[in-house]
């Protein structure tokens, strides 16, 4: 028979407690008493503060499994263990060291990893083996640290302060991409709170790559408690394109302490990234620090136009349509989206004036910037131009017969 995995889960450092695989397919999560008994919150908003053991009848609860990689990363964690095949506990016990937010997972008999399955020469291999860091998202990424003013991939134990992202094998520009949609995004929202991110050179790489400082680091390297809505929502990481945004702006205004600004906020975000042709937004892109006043907003990050790639299926279903063609968004499928998230014409009119009041700014932004190839640029404003005046230019006119 052969052994259950079992872990220590941390919440900033503090042992919180034990995470167990169980007979069957089940998983248990219970804190240990030592927690229960000091003032820390709970680590999750599905796992409550209790004694009696949190159990997922079909593997890792949901908030552990948002924590373990995904695509890329995923892959070739799974071949540093030697394995073909590796469960999503196992990956999270052997990389769980630096995960996102402020939880990290311990395993006390670590794997020995293989680097006999590891190309000396990849940067990001090396660097992977050294960090033993779980980050999702299918883009090759890896966690960094600041030394003498430079970039180097972080070391198991070191708390890391930044990510490197590296493009895909699939799109070689996507860094850019990401990089320039970003900015473009930051323009358009410039009260928002958006990820600090830059173009720069890294230990073991010649090559300019993607530098996105992390948000949920504190200046002196305290953890910072956040969730995306995923985990929030209590759903699994394969379950991220399964359902509305309405989802998300329902969970707001169910929750105390949640603002109605953010909620405008949150609405504000998408009708930004549909703009700018971000296809992608799915719960996994949006996320909420826990505070004492109550959950927050995180910066804006993950912003990267999809339908550069002809990637035209907006991720999450508005105004009850799922699979929704971006060609064939209307003005009318926006206000859909305010309606459901509880929002007066006159709150909708309030965005789409300033994303209007921005919009040339933005395109600027673009066309100026020092990054990025004239194609990449000249493809992208001539997305959001074309998303504009088929979009956005109508939805005034909707909103003032409304009224």
């Amino acid at each position: 028979m052969a052994e259950l995995l079992w872990g220590q889960v941390y919440y900033k450092g503090i042992y919180a407690g034990m995470l167990r695989q169980e007979p069957g397919e089940r998983c248990s999560f219970t804190y240990d008493p030592s927690f229960l008994s000091t003032s820390e919150p709970a680590i999750a908003w599905t796992l409550p503060l209790q004694t009696q053991p949190h159990v997922s009848q079909q593997g890792l609860h949901p908030f552990f499994d948002n924590l373990v990689a995904e695509g890329w990363l995923e892959d070739a964690q799974t071949r540093l263990l030697g394995k073909r095949q590796a469960s999503r506990f196992e990956l999270l016990l052997a990389f769980g060291q630096d995960c996102a937010g402020a939880v990290s997972i311990q395993d006390p008999s670590p794997a020995a990893l293989d680097q006999s399955k590891m190309d000396i020469k990849d940067p990001k291999q090396v660097a992977l083996l050294k960090g033993r860091a779980s980050l999702s998202g299918i883009q090759p990424k890896y966690t960094l640290v600041v030394e003498n003013g430079k970039f180097r991939p972080a070391r198991g134990g070191e708390t890391s302060t930044h990510i490197a992202k590296f493009p895909s094998l699939d799109h070689k520009d996507l860094v850019m991409n990401e990089y320039l949609t970003m900015q473009a995004f930051t323009a358009l929202l410039p009260d928002d709170q958006v990820a600090d991110l830059k173009i720069d050179t890294m230990e073991g790489s010649r090559d300019p790559v993607l530098i996105i400082k992390r948000f949920d680091r504190a200046p002196d390297g305290t953890r910072l408690h956040f969730e995306e809505f995923n985990q929030l929502l209590g759903r699994p990481s394969n379950a991220k394109y399964q359902g509305s945004h309405k989802d998300m702006a329902d969970f707001m205004r169910a929750t105390p302490g949640c603002l109605p600004v953010e909620i405008y906020r949150l609405y504000l975000r998408i009708l930004a990234g549909l703009l700018l042709g971000n296809t992608d937004m799915h719960f996994k892109n949006f996320a909420m620090f826990h505070t004492a006043d109550g959950l927050r907003l995180t910066p804006s990050y993950d912003q990267v136009a999809a339908a550069l790639y002809d990637y035209k299926t907006v991720a999450l279903a508005i105004g009850g349509v799922e699979d929704m063609s971006w060609p064939a968004l209307k003005a009318r499928s926006l206000i859909r989206l305010g309606e459901e998230f509880g929002l007066s014409p006159a709150v909708m009119k309030m965005g789409y004036e300033q994303l209007a009041k921005r919009k040339d700014v933005m395109l600027e932004v673009i066309n100026e910037d020092k990054f990025g190839t004239e194609t990449m640029k000249d493809d992208l404003v001539n997305l959001v131009k074309k998303r504009w005046n088929g979009t956005f230019s109508l939805i005034g006119q909707y909103l003032s017969k409304k009224r």
